[in-house]
């Protein structure tokens, strides 16, 4: 079983990237916080990785931090999540959030994410209601699991900008000509504002 990949990121997309390890590229599937989070290709990112197994494909999820992992598997054991629907979760809730919701019954969170109705969210209050409080947070900001040039501000309003829904191929060249055009002095809140007036265009 492949538990943790380390290697150059080559390719991002909506729902995936590609990991080169030693020349064997590895197709990840991953939250879009995640994906927001990997360093820009050519870096080298770390990701912490469930493999799972079906008879007919082995499929490979990938996450920066141990929190979003350790949510991934409490989530896929709730009838009618699947690990799609899983990351999809991940993708709209940070696993901060997704304590709270769950600790607060908020079913109007749950069902922000991508193919999660108000049964289906229900269920995930009602199963995991007695488990969420003993889940990880997660970080703060970024996550630890992904290292290179990402790091730092940049990751950080990229990660805002993925939980409001703008993918990082279109987000990331915003966020850099923004950020050298307000300079080193710039604060988080002002490169995030800057960026959604541009991508806003």
């Amino acid at each position: 079983m492949i538990a943790l990949l380390t290697g150059l990121v080559v390719q991002t997309d909506a729902a995936s990237c590609v990991v080169d390890v030693n020349g064997v590229g590895y197709l990840v599937m991953a939250s879009t916080r995640t994906l927001a989070a990997l360093p820009r290709a050519p870096e080298v990112a770390r990701l912490l990785v469930e493999t799972l197994v079906r008879e007919e494909s082995i499929t490979l999820y990938g996450f920066a931090e141990s929190a979003e992992r350790d949510w991934f598997r409490l989530l896929t054991t709730v009838q009618g999540v699947g690990a799609k629907v899983a990351l999809a979760i991940l993708s709209a809730l940070s696993p901060r959030d997704l304590i709270a919701a769950i600790a607060a019954g908020d079913r109007a969170s749950i069902t922000r994410a991508p193919g999660v109705g108000a049964r289906l969210a229900e269920r995930i209050l009602s199963e995991l209601r007695d488990k969420a409080g003993a889940m990880p947070s997660g970080g703060a900001s970024v996550p630890a699991g992904v290292v290179g040039a990402g790091a730092g501000l940049e990751t950080d309003a990229l990660l805002a900008l993925a939980g409001l829904g703008f993918r990082r191929i279109e987000a990331q060249p915003v966020v850099g000509r923004v950020m050298e055009r307000l300079g080193e002095g710039a604060g988080l809140d002002r490169i995030i504002r800057d960026s959604l007036k541009e991508l806003a265009r």
